[in-house]
């Protein structure tokens, strides 16, 4: 196969990297983000094949994918969820969150939530706003004691360890870092009072099994981003102590809300944080997240959308078969990605070891041939959209979004239409 440079786009042309500098175009004078040079891995001396006009390139109507939409969050929303809530917004919107409206969502949410991840006695479901980048600052503010442990192994995973980091009342954070495209185990360690784990890492496409760490102290927490994991890979949530996650994956809606599921242990943590004296703004404060959610309203106004959205997809979930059949459609729709790219001759998945394979986030890599960069475009020219990888790892692949929403056909259909692109721009 030809080789293939790593290619800026201006107007649905490919250009290769020495031909936009010949045109007179800089990184500075781009109309979009481009790096100073490619990779050097990927860096190509015959532009034979350039200019290529992607939109040109039309896949056959019958390869197509029913929808085109594999992003990785914000993800696909189900014809369903928007009919639902253009029937039904009036009821909602312009409305108080104090009244019975709005609550009745919010109780929609955490009842349905109850019943999707079958809780335990004790646990319960609280919803705040500000999705999982604001819950690691409140987690910091009040749910550590002291002294965390974190696993890193990706973009996300890495972010709690740097609010640990940089939070004064804190002692350093305890890291085990490994490299993208693996995850490291928790373990024991005397001092630290939290355990911040991650179900899914959607960077890179990693999943990690959710266990309680063996030896841990018994008021230990164990506190589980679940991001884009949650609703779409098993889990036991009594080996949790905190399961907090966003709506944008899996539950199919917008972001901007987190939902934390919190144990006793959990609960108990919060009373004794907020008895101690330690300062908390009352934005961060889960006593009165807690107490807000008890009576289904969350602190300050919520956004009703997002809360209608999610209402609709854990109800669906539930309908269709509650946890295990939605694990068991993420199975099948990774199971069709990660098999047609172990048989393609240009491409192989970037997370080596099956068992750490994501579900849910399937990234792979594209051998130095094949311009992923290229895949990604031409794909978006017919429709089929946001497949391209994270952008600060930095690897020639595509990275796949197989949440509960995505039929699995539409990934059957998408790893066929792969192929015809490759062709095409061979």
């Amino acid at each position: 196969m030809p080789s293939l440079l790593r290619t800026h786009f201006r107007d649905g042309i490919i250009l290769p990297h020495d031909k936009l500098h010949r045109k007179g175009f800089s990184a500075r004078n781009l109309p979009f983000s481009a790096p100073e040079a490619p990779p050097p891995h990927l860096r190509r001396d015959d532009p034979a094949k350039y200019p290529v006009r992607v939109t040109e390139i039309q896949i056959p109507a019958n390869l197509l994918p029913k929808d085109g939409r594999f992003g990785c969050g914000p993800s696909k929303v189900r014809p369903e969820q928007l009919n639902a809530l253009a029937s039904s917004g009036s009821t909602y919107f312009g409305t108080s969150h104090r009244k019975k409206a709005v609550k009745s969502l919010v109780g929609r949410v955490r009842s349905g939530l109850a019943d999707l991840f079958a809780l335990p006695d004790g646990y319960e479901v609280v919803v705040g706003n500000g999705g999982t980048t604001a819950f690691w600052d409140i987690a910091a503010h009040g749910l550590i004691r002291e002294k965390s442990q974190h696993l890193s192994f990706g973009e996300f995973s890495s972010k709690f360890a740097k609010v640990t980091k940089g939070a004064p009342w804190l002692a350093e954070p305890s890291v085990i870092a490994t490299d993208p495209g693996t995850h490291g185990e928790p373990r024991a360690e005397d001092g630290v009072d939290a355990y911040a784990l991650t179900h899914n890492e959607t960077s890179t496409g990693v999943a990690a099994p959710i266990r309680r760490p063996a030896g841990a102290a018994d008021d230990a927490l164990v506190l589980v981003d679940a991001t884009s994991g949650a609703g779409g890979l098993p889990v036991d949530i009594a080996e949790t102590d905190v399961y907090y996650f966003a709506p944008q994956k899996c539950f199919a809606a917008d972001g901007g809300l987190w939902i934390a599921i919190m144990s006793p242990r959990a609960l108990a943590r919060v009373t004794e944080i907020a008895d101690s004296g330690r300062y908390v703004p009352e934005f961060f404060s889960l006593p009165t997240a807690i107490d807000n959610s008890r009576k289904d309203q969350t602190y300050n106004t919520p956004a009703v959308g997002t809360l209608l959205l999610l209402a609709e997809q854990i109800e669906w979930l539930n309908g269709q078969g509650g946890l295990d059949w939605a694990v068991g459609r993420t199975a099948e729709s990774s199971g069709i990605l990660y098999n047609w790219a172990e048989k393609a001759s240009f491409a192989t998945p970037f997370v080596v070891d099956p068992a750490q394979r994501s579900q849910v986030v399937g990234t792979i890599d594209f051998t130095d041939d094949v311009d992923a960069a290229a895949v990604a475009a031409t794909l978006r020219a017919n429709g089929i959209v946001d497949t391209e990888p994270y952008r600060k790892l930095g690897r020639n692949q595509l990275r796949i979004g197989m949440f509960p929403a995505i039929e699995p056909a539409d990934v059957q259909a998408l790893t066929e239409c792969i192929d015809h692109v490759v062709g095409k721009l061979a």
